[in-house]
């Protein structure tokens, strides 16, 4: 198991270690915190294999890049729905894993105990090139994806 404990209680997960356990726990949830612009044009988890679909919500709104002021009170009513409890494994995931990692110490602050950040993201770091998808995360590490 490829995790590291860092700060406010949230952990980075590897990807594919992030998959095996939505996979193995019914109740975990992956929440995409990326914007409705990526979804579109990027692509999106596919967890139709796990029984699964990924929660949809911005952790900042695009085009102007302004944090989401309701997110936390969003998404407690979202886990809400799916009846995922405070102690429901919570996987954020973004494009390189900066955004998602802000948004799981936001939840884990509102008393949610089991919030893990995807390491590398969606698409990864850049490379020395300056370009994403070829260096880590999810699409890197060969898991199922869709457009969207």
């Amino acid at each position: 198991m490829a995790e590291k404990k860092l700060q406010a209680g949230v952990d980075d997960v590897e990807a594919k270690e992030t998959w095996e356990r939505l996979q193995q726990d019914p109740g975990s949830v992956l929440i995409d915190v990326r914007t409705q612009a990526e979804w579109a044009f990027v692509g999106v988890p596919d967890l139709s294999l796990a029984g699964k679909e990924p929660v949809f919500l911005e952790w900042q709104h695009f085009p102007q890049g302004e944090a989401n002021p309701s997110f936390a009170s969003q998404l407690a009513s979202m886990l809400d729905a799916k009846a995922a409890g405070r102690e429901a494994g919570l996987f954020f995931i973004c494009r390189s894993g900066g955004r998602s990692r802000k948004a799981a110490e936001v939840m884990a602050a509102a008393g949610y105990r089991g919030c893990h950040n995807v390491a590398g993201g969606f698409e990864g770091p850049l490379d020395n090139a300056a370009h994403r998808g070829l260096v880590a995360g999810w699409k890197v590490a060969g898991l199922p994806w869709k457009q969207r």
